[in-house]
């Protein structure tokens, strides 16, 4: 009873479309420019949708990733910092 059956389980998955990234950084950051190209070209490929938020204006978002930026998250959970690799993210959207 626990377990869903198969056509369940992908009916129960999103299509990226119905997924957001959100990169969270503050602004001067080469390394946040970079992920921001990458999550945009993937976003495009895919149709995931994405937003930014800058951690200098949001003091949880600072406390909680000041040290990490730029960081990646996929529906509110953290997929990575730092870099971002655009066959990850592709795949992380997509499965």
């Amino acid at each position: 009873m626990g377990d869903m059956s198969p056509l369940l389980r992908r009916r129960s998955r999103k299509s990226p479309a119905e997924r957001t990234v959100t990169l969270i950084g503050k602004p001067g950051c080469h390394l946040c420019d970079d992920a921001r190209e990458v999550i945009k070209k993937v976003c495009e490929e895919t149709g995931a949708a994405w937003d930014e938020k800058d951690i200098t204006a949001d003091e949880a978002l600072h406390s909680a990733y000041w040290e990490q930026i730029p960081v990646v998250l996929i529906d509110g959970e953290q997929h990575t910092f730092w870099k971002v690799d655009p066959d990850r993210l592709r795949r992380a959207l997509v499965r």
